[in-house]
């Protein structure tokens, strides 16, 4: 190729490149961009890496131990070889301002304070019950002292209309004449200073039926006490407290004192013990401080308020489905599991020496008769509910008293206070109540029963006598059944209702006091209005 001579533009550009280049070599430009531009690509690339590669933990690393108490972790003092072997994951305890989550199954028993969602009001609770317990103790012996006479309690409730249960009279016997008030009569001071301690006369009693339209929800006695459906509703048996405690679908029991004083907040205690729905909530009358309650998760706990503790007393690998006890017997446990069967716990023992296949499917509720604890009465899933004597169960072929029989699954089935009615609820849209001879005698009363799938089923409760039933409305309201008129009476409706009442207790002492129970979480309370 040519030479091609440069032209004067081309040298003189030339020379200005080269003199630019000895000029930034001499201030060593180029090599200090090199390493700002290095620096600059590494803090990016160490940035992309922690974002999308994160640093893993090694898997041979210790895990965090959480020490608690051989007492609390169900283990005897003495096996510290035991414990060694064992450790336990740290768990954190839920806050009050967080949405509920699935408690763990913990095998063994479980400390309240652990379980507790707001620990501030854990004490409160505690002395709340301890309290009514002790005074429950002393009402009882009070009680004692005065049957010692005769051996009846001086203001024992009867019948009148000859027996047919129907309404409640006060009566005074022989050696307390003057317990009962009459329109010319007073107590006299001495009797009155001697027997007033041992009962709470909530309500003056004149021998006529209680009136529906004489129950009334004030907005002082609603209180959401739980997150999300209430599977059980129970007050505590005794009389001069108005204690409720719940369970919910989420295995959290919550407790509810409706006579709290307004400095101690809305007297509302959370717990949760449990990891499934809680089936089944019972309270020992003479052992208020004991609270067991049973779990879809085949748990049974044992809440004692004096060690502060959800033991843990007995576990199944079936769903228990109810859960119940006889009112003169506190070491025995009733306890529906599996398709149809029925288990008998014996606290004593610490095993079941009864186990029972009495229906087709599950069982949905156990009750006892008050007059005669020994007769029994289950419903189940498979469309019956049966009378059973407990005392000539067999236990290859098990044979009833009396069967119901309803078209579609049974929910409930309670015996009226007397103990001489039946009442069954069905999704068959009826409320059964039997009575009579060996309560041979059946009649089926409409009631709409289709709750779906997002509200607990409805069961129909006794009130205080044999006179009336209650059950939730679909309408947000609550149905007063007469069993004299074999109808709905009269419907509980109020402006302060706003979720559907679909679970009942009836105190069993205060008289006109009734819990309703809602799918919301709240529970209403019902008293008995003064000015009718």
């Amino acid at each position: 190729m040519a030479f091609q001579a440069l032209t004067d533009y081309e040298r003189q550009r030339l020379e200005n490149i080269r003199r630019n280049d000895e000029m930034m070599a001499a201030l060593k430009l180029q090599s200090k961009a090199s390493e700002l531009s290095a620096a600059s690509k590494r803090q990016r690339l160490e940035t992309k890496s922690e974002k999308v590669y994160p640093k893993t933990k090694p898997r041979n690393e210790t895990p965090m131990v959480l020490r608690r108490s051989l007492r609390a972790r169900g283990i005897s003092p003495d096996a510290k070889k035991v414990v060694d072997e064992l450790p336990e994951p740290a768990t954190k305890i839920r806050k009050s301002d967080t949405k509920s989550k699935p408690s763990p199954r913990v095998l063994g028993p479980v400390e309240m304070i652990e379980v507790c969602s707001e620990r501030e009001s854990h004490r409160s609770l505690i002395e709340s019950i301890l309290s009514i317990s002790n005074k429950s103790l002393l009402s009882r012996s009070v009680e004692d002292d005065v049957k010692e006479g005769n051996g009846t309690f001086p203001n024992e409730i009867k019948t009148e209309g000859g027996g047919d249960g129907n309404c409640l009279k006060m009566e005074p016997n022989d050696n307390y004449p003057n317990l009962v008030k009459t329109e010319t009569e007073e107590l006299t001071s001495d009797t009155k200073g001697h027997l007033m301690s041992s009962f709470k006369m909530e309500h003056k009693n004149d021998g006529s039926c209680i009136k529906p339209a004489s129950l009334v929800l004030n907005a002082d006695n609603i209180a959401r006490v739980v997150p999300g459906r209430i599977m059980a509703v129970k007050f505590f048996p005794c009389r001069d407290s108005r204690m409720i405690v719940v369970g919910n679908k989420f295995g959290e029991v919550g407790f509810w004192n409706a006579d709290h004083e307004a400095e101690e907040g809305n007297g509302v205690y959370l717990y949760h013990p449990h990891s499934g729905p809680i089936s089944g909530i019972s309270i020992q009358r003479h052992a208020l401080s004991k609270v067991h309650t049973s779990c879809y998760d085949g748990f049974i706990r044992l809440l004692d308020v004096e060690k502060e503790m959800f033991d843990l007393v007995y576990r199944n690998e079936d769903t228990v489905y109810s859960l119940s006890q006889q009112s003169n017997d506190a070491n025995c446990l009733y306890f529906a599991d599996g398709r149809g069967g029925l288990n008998i716990w014996d606290r004593r023992t610490g095993n079941c020496p009864m186990e029972w296949t009495l229906h087709e499917d599950r069982i949905n509720s156990i009750d006892f008769n008050v007059e005669n604890c020994n007769i029994m009465a289950t419903s189940s899933s498979d469309g019956t509910a049966c009378i059973w004597d407990l005392r000539s169960v067999n236990t290859e072929k098990p044979k009833t008293l009396k069967t119901i029989s309803h078209k579609r699954a049974i929910h409930s089935a309670y015996f009226s206070p007397s103990g001489r009615f039946l009442a069954t609820t069905s999704f068959d849209d009826n409320v059964g109540i039997s009575g009579g001879v060996n309560f041979k005698d059946t009649l089926m009363i409409p009631h709409d029963n289709q709750t779906g799938r997002w509200i607990s089923s409805f069961r129909a409760i006794w009130g205080w006598d044999d006179s009336y039933i209650f059950i939730g409305n679909m309408k947000r309201a609550v149905d007063v059944i007469s069993r004299a008129q074999r109808k709905r009476v009269f419907v509980l409706q109020s402006p302060n209702i706003s979720a559907i009442p679909c679970r009942f207790d009836a105190h069993p002492y205060d008289v006109g006091t009734l819990a309703g129970a809602t799918s919301g979480g709240q529970v209403y309370m019902w008293t008995m209005s003064r000015d009718i």
